[in-house]
């Protein structure tokens, strides 16, 4: 029998999202919701946002746009991304994003695949976009500067805002949806991480992200004060991800939370933020946590004003979780999702403390089951692989009907590819991917583990582990970058000797260790176990090979 949220059923609205975040009769506020974090004074209101975001449908619907077409961003954080992704998704278009640390090649895959009729692209990155729809045949007519500043024209690209200026001044009223409707109409397409190969786009509709914004915000204020007392959030996850998408734009808004938002990531930025503008909540990856407990920078700034993190996106050892909330004096507790799932699936309470390392309970309205190899539903205790089903499960993969059908069956189940256990209580755990398993003489070794370990030593900075195979047999390899400090200090033996008192003997790191500038990481945080095992797949065969030049 499938597990079942022990959380209250939550009646759910399913309408248009901007009618979900701006309800009839509700007055919005002139106060700063979204801040740039270098310039507080350049800010957005609610009730600013209402204006742009509507004035920006409209200018979209007059440009000749018909609803269900595409419109790109391609660009880092700033104050006005939420206006686009509100005019967008509220005009009943569908919106999308690219990483703005894409190479050519990628960009052009993204606008292949989604063939938006509008691309914002910040000025920076004007001449590569402008080479990637050249290269794709495509006109220069559908791409417009899109930055928190008015910008000149460059390479005959104008500003966005003169879509506004031209055709958005008229009085404008987002279409409304009835309940199929939300259901069925798409509001973002997301691409997948691509950890387990090429990203796809992942359709979300409106009743989608409206399910998981009522299912979080449940979590972040059961049995708390509400409203909550000067909660303030910093906005450096990158809001092209559904990460930041749900936390920096939707429950931000719905919860009236201001937010700094953070142009770039920089790390000694982070911290002075913090500091300087009291940040209470954190919506966190792991490791932004690795580098807030190994960086000796991160004394020299005032954390006090944390009291909660939320940490998501990629595995985080419970050691490493107790060790920063003991030493920051702030509660960290840990959350479960994928695009796949509009953002989340599982997690704690605000008011919960955890320190097992669980990923939660089921969100409300959600339910589970874990299969193991064979096909068959497991119990309290026993790991299998975690299908999901629930109202923020997504439609389905942008074209690409074959892919959705193997990750969703037809009863709606979502099959993650992630190996988990549950105990009596309802509480989670993720021990892997199923794909990133490691075989070891039969046995399975999970790389998160690995790296937990691993990460506990002084002279590690961070690492990624994968298994390395020569002939038929897979062994446990690490590739870790090591603390600046450290360099020169410690060799690979003296990782590979550190561990084995550690872990059992199939456990130890017997296929090596390769120290690395840094370990490839997305922006979500997760590792690209596909670059490792690229790495891997390249060094065993040179391995192989002088093996049999010495015989």
């Amino acid at each position: 029998m499938p597990f079942k949220s022990v959380h209250p059923y939550l009646r759910i609205p399913q309408t248009n999202l901007v009618d979900y975040l701006f309800p009839p009769g509700h007055e919005p506020s002139n106060e700063p919701l979204w801040m740039d974090a270098q310039d507080p004074s350049n800010y957005l209101s609610e009730a600013q946002v209402l204006k742009w975001s509507k004035s920006f449908s409209r200018g979209l619907s007059n440009a000749g746009l018909r609803q269900g077409e595409v419109v790109m961003l391609f660009t880092p954080n700033h104050i006005f991304v939420p206006v686009a992704y509100l005019g967008i998704v509220g005009g009943g278009y569908r919106f999308s994003a690219a990483n703005p640390a894409f190479t050519l090649r990628e960009l052009v895959h993204q606008i292949e695949d989604l063939q938006p009729s509008v691309i914002l692209v910040h000025p920076n990155f004007v001449p590569l976009a402008v080479e990637a729809v050249t290269k794709l045949g495509l006109s220069n007519s559908k791409i417009f500067q899109f930055s928190d500043v008015e910008c000149k024209p460059v390479h005959g690209i104008p500003d966005w805002r003169l879509l506004l200026r031209e055709y958005g001044t008229d009085k404008y009223d987002w279409p409304s949806f009835t309940a199929e409707e939300s259901l069925r109409t798409v509001a973002s397409i997301n691409y997948s991480s691509g950890t387990t190969g090429h990203p796809k786009g992942v359709m979300v509709s409106h009743a989608n992200i409206i399910a998981n914004a009522a299912q979080n915000i449940f979590n972040l204020v059961h049995k708390r004060e509400v409203p909550l007392p000067d909660d303030r959030w910093l906005g450096y996850l990158p809001l092209y991800h559904a990460y930041g998408q749900l936390y920096l734009i939707i429950i931000s808004l719905k919860r009236r939370i201001p937010v700094y938002v953070m142009k770039q990531f920089v790390f000694e930025d982070f911290l002075h933020a913090i500091q300087t503008y009291r940040i209470t909540t954190l919506q966190l990856v792991p490791p932004i946590l690795v580098m807030m407990s190994k960086h000796p920078v991160t004394s020299k700034y005032d954390l006090s004003s944390l009291t909660l993190a939320l940490c998501a996106a990629a595995p985080l050892s419970k050691e490493l979780q107790n060790h920063c909330s003991k030493r920051f004096g702030f509660n960290i507790i840990q959350g479960y999702g994928m695009t796949e799932t509009t953002c989340g699936g599982m997690g704690m309470l605000a008011i919960d403390v955890d320190d097992t390392g669980s990923i939660g309970m089921l969100l409300s309205n959600t339910e589970c089951k874990l299969v193991d190899d064979y096909g068959q539903e497991v119990s309290y205790g026993q790991s299998g692989e975690l299908y999901l089903r629930g109202p923020q499960i997504a439609l389905g993969y942008w074209r690409n009907a074959a892919a959705t059908n193997e990750a969703i069956d037809p009863e709606g189940w979502l099959r993650t590819g992630d190996i988990a256990v549950c105990n009596s209580e309802g509480n989670f755990w993720i021990i892997d991917r199923k794909k990133e398993l490691i075989k070891v003489n039969g046995f399975q070794v999970a790389p998160a583990e690995l790296e937990a370990v691993l990460l506990e030593n002084e002279h590690i900075a961070d690492v990624g582990v994968v298994g390395i195979k020569f002939g038929e047999e897979e062994l446990p390899r690490a590739y870790v970058a090591i603390q600046e400090a450290s360099k020169g200090k410690v060799a690979p033996q003296d990782i590979e000797q550190w561990i084995k008192s550690r872990v059992a003997k199939y456990k130890y790191l017997v296929g090596g260790v390769v120290f690395v500038q840094q370990v490839p990481k997305l922006e979500s945080g997760k590792i690209q176990r596909r670059v490792l095992r690229e790495w891997a797949k390249k060094d065993g065969e040179l391995m192989q090979r002088r093996v049999q030049s010495r015989l």
